[in-house]
């Protein structure tokens, strides 16, 4: 469990633009929302390192000691090509392209998203929840918009009147007047819309629209959601308002998240969330990563090639969550290669060294890595930071004195693991047969003769049957070779 003893958890909050201490709105509860896929394709690798962070985020409210409960959406309906609300929905465009219904795009691509995370080693939401099994709420919502003055109609679509909504872009920081919208050419905007920043709550099977394929009735005629009403309307529903803390990638700030804050707030009179936390973009040769680019990588494009998924979880635990990361071959390749080394030390701890070992240090000597790691996530979730506390606490053990208990040293990592999420309480101990067992005792007694010569023979026998021997200062410790 995550002991920050008289440390204070800080995260940072994108609406303060501050660190703040973390405070639960309940004692002992935290309600959490992310944002989730729109599940006309796959999720990226930009995608999912976001959702990584987030895993992270919900590992260490829990080590702490916290009850968490956790919302996430899928959006199957209402997502335009652009984020402002325009363009071809998403999931018609995709099952148009598919040849498939928006229901079976919408399904398989969910069933890919829930692989993708398990491979990851993410923890599922405890709720998710699609948009179109949230209807009823988000009609709600938006008739609490109208009796409010907030919303207003024109033949194509419901629309939300920022300049109704006082601090409009106070999370974006930008001018309302910046905000840029119908900048594709190949999209139409509303004519009828009373300001260029205002965005579609609901829209009509009208006009480019009349053909669309999801669609229910409503008090505006029948339609369907926009992208942004779904997650005020499922937060609240299962988290109420305001809650404790909504997170997503960057680009949702000047747009989805600003959105949900005015529709959310204006519906009701309270804040949405009282911390926002995002996740910065993964780069690929300096650029974003995005489907619209075309130069996105999947989950199954790295692992088709061989690479571990839990090695491009360690590579994004190795950059900050806030800072951008470039992607490469090379640095999964090298993440990779720590993730092994960390696994063959964690077998290395579940085996018994060859040899009985003299006196250990007790559990409490390791306190003080203990102590690193915890104030380490405390400080905004600084995994860099505690991936150094790991490699330094694996470099203490090597060396002499002092001996640190293996089963202690396996426990503390175990322990760090709980919220790094590397999967190392699966890495079991080497299953090593008698014979070789019984090569490596011989090669003990060899060298304990000084018999130099035979002790390497003894090496060399226990290598070509595939086994690999480290000396270590607890004693000789086999592994199979790799």
């Amino acid at each position: 469990m995550l002991d920050i003893g008289g440390m204070e958890i800080r995260l940072y909050n994108t609406l303060s633009r501050t660190k703040e201490k973390f405070r639960p709105l309940r004692k002992g509860r935290v309600g959490l929302y992310t944002c989730g896929p729109t599940v006309y394709n796959y999720a990226h690798i930009g995608n999912l390192r976001t959702y990584i962070f987030e895993d992270v985020l919900r590992r260490a409210l829990v080590a702490a000691g916290y009850r968490v409960r956790h919302i996430m959406n899928i959006t199957d309906v209402g997502h335009l090509t652009s984020d402002a609300d325009t363009g071809e929905d998403k999931l018609e465009k995709g099952a148009l392209a598919e040849g498939k219904s928006v229901w079976d795009v919408a399904r398989f691509y969910t069933d890919a998203f829930l692989s993708d995370i398990a491979q990851l080693n993410i923890r599922r939401a405890d709720k998710l929840v699609p948009a179109t099994g949230a209807i009823a709420d988000q009609i709600a919502l938006i008739k609490k918009l109208f009796a409010g003055g907030y919303a207003y109609e024109t033949p194509q679509a419901v629309y939300f009147d920022v300049s109704r909504f006082r601090d409009y872009t106070r999370l974006s920081g930008q001018r309302l007047e910046d905000k840029k919208t119908a900048a594709r050419g190949d999209v139409v905007e509303d004519s009828d819309k009373r300001n260029a920043a205002d965005f579609a709550l609901w829209f009509r099977c009208v006009g480019k629209f009349a053909n669309h394929v999801m669609r229910w009735p409503s008090p505006w005629g029948e339609g369907f959601p926009g992208w942004h009403i779904e997650c005020s309307a499922i937060s609240a529903r299962y988290l109420g308002q305001p809650f404790d803390i909504h997170t997503g990638g960057v680009d949702h700030i000047p747009v989805h998240h600003t959105n949900e804050i005015a529709q959310s707030e204006a519906a009701t009179g309270k804040p949405l969330a009282r911390m926002w936390m995002h996740g910065e973009f993964l780069l690929i040769r300096d650029e974003k990563m995005a489907k619209s680019a075309g130069n996105f990588m999947t989950l199954s494009t790295l692992t088709d090639k061989g690479a571990d998924p839990l090695a491009f979880r360690y590579l994004t635990l190795g950059s900050h969550y806030r800072s951008r990361l470039n992607f490469s071959r090379e640095s999964l390749a090298a993440a990779g290669y720590s993730l092994e080394r960390l696994r063959d030390f964690i077998r290395a701890l579940a085996t018994p060294p060859t040899r009985a070992t003299g006196a250990r240090a007790r559990a409490s000597s390791l306190a003080a890595w203990k102590k690193r790691f915890d104030a380490a996530i405390a400080d905004d979730l600084n995994t860099p930071q505690a991936l150094a506390v790991v490699w330094d606490l694996i470099g203490a053990c090597h060396k002499a004195p002092p001996h640190f208990s293996p089963a202690a040293v396996r426990r503390l990592l175990l322990d760090f693991d709980s919220v790094l999420g590397l999967g190392l309480k699966d890495i079991k101990k080497e299953g090593i047969p008698g014979e070789i067992s019984a090569l490596a005792r011989r090669r003990e007694r060899y060298r304990a003769a000084h018999d130099w010569d035979a002790s390497d023979k003894m090496r060399e026998e226990i290598k070509s049957a595939g086994y690999d021997l480290e000396d270590t200062p607890s004693g000789p410790v086999l592994k199979k070779s790799r």
